[in-house]
């Protein structure tokens, strides 16, 4: 059964680091694009970054580009989502999704597999 299973939230400090990661199930996702998004309760989901199931070909949201990294290591089956210089405003529930090999990376409705999400809670 295709799963993602997202791990690596918790509390930090302003100016402190997480790295999240997301395991998926080999099948379906072997060759797919994989994607971190965040929500906050009351707000839209929003674009974080994502990454071409190759690595050569990723994309990051303005407010995150030069402090998240997004890689991923297909034989482990598990993209990460390196956080640095964490902001209050990153507090949110991120969100792996899963989605096929050409799609629009920051496109969510591009993605039709989801996590059920990890929190991040960064204290100002």
């Amino acid at each position: 059964q295709a799963h993602l299973v997202e791990s690596g939230g918790g509390l930090v400090q302003a100016g402190g680091s997480l790295n999240l990661s997301c395991v998926y199930s080999r099948q379906p996702f072997s060759t797919y694009a994989m994607a971190w998004f965040r929500q906050v309760p009351g707000k839209e989901r929003e674009f974080v970054a994502a990454s071409r199931w190759s690595g050569g070909s990723t994309a990051y949201a303005d407010s995150v580009k030069g402090r998240f990294t997004i890689s991923r290591d297909n034989a482990k089956n598990t993209v990460y989502l390196q956080m640095n210089s964490l902001k209050p405003e990153d507090t949110a529930n991120y969100y792996c999704a899963a989605g096929g090999t050409f799609i629009s990376l920051r496109n969510s409705a591009q993605y039709t597999y989801w996590g059920r999400g990890t929190q991040v809670t960064v204290s100002s």
